[in-house]
Order: C-alpha cells, then structure tokens, then sequence
C-alpha cells in the first residue's frame, strides 16, 4: 500500500492513479492497460485507482472492494470524489491500495 502512494506521489510523476495502485501491489502487468485510466478516464468514469483495485481484486470481489470505497469516500466516480467530496486522488490511491490488498488472495 506504501509503495502505491510513493509512485503516486514521485517526482517526476511516471504512474497515474490506476497505474500506482497496480504498481505498488507488484501487478506490473497491468501498467499499459492502465496507462489511459487517470484523470477520469477508467470505464464508466470511475475513481482510475479503484478501477485498478477491482482489476487486481478480481471479478467475484469488484463489486466488494466498489462498494466499500465508496462508503469510506463517498463515491466511485473520479469528478464526483474531487468537486463534491473534496477527496485528493493520494487518498483515493491509498483506499484503493488498501482494499486491493484487503481482497485479494495471495499465494
């Protein structure tokens, strides 16, 4: 979850929200689909870093990480987070982070 917010947060900013979030839990393999999904632009307008966290969470726990990121930020839609929530995309990046962990299953 560290490692997350650090590529989040480096300068020169090389990750995106999305990007951070699978970089910092090791799914490296997710960084070029991933390379369009900051800044507002994941599927279906969503938060790109809890877009990231329901890819890595996987499909039968999605819907479960969604939903506890939105009852501790308020929302999964990245406009919605920043005008109307005030959430920085850094907290958004550390939740999503946390919860990718929280929901999936290691080996």
């Amino acid at each position: 979850m560290d490692k997350a917010l650090e590529l989040f947060t480096a300068t020169p900013r090389k990750h995106n929200c999305a990007q951070s979030v699978a970089g910092g839990l090791d799914r490296d393999d997710l960084l070029p689909e991933l390379a369009a999904c900051g800044g507002g632009h994941a599927p279906g307008n969503l938060c790109g870093a809890l877009h990231a966290a329901m890819l890595i969470a996987g499909a039968d726990n999605a819907e479960a990480v969604r939903e506890k990121f939105v009852s501790g930020l308020g929302s999964d839609k990245c406009a919605e987070l920043k005008k109307v929530f005030a959430v920085p995309c850094a907290k958004c990046v550390e939740t999503a982070a946390r919860l990718a962990c929280e929901y999936t299953k290691r080996p």
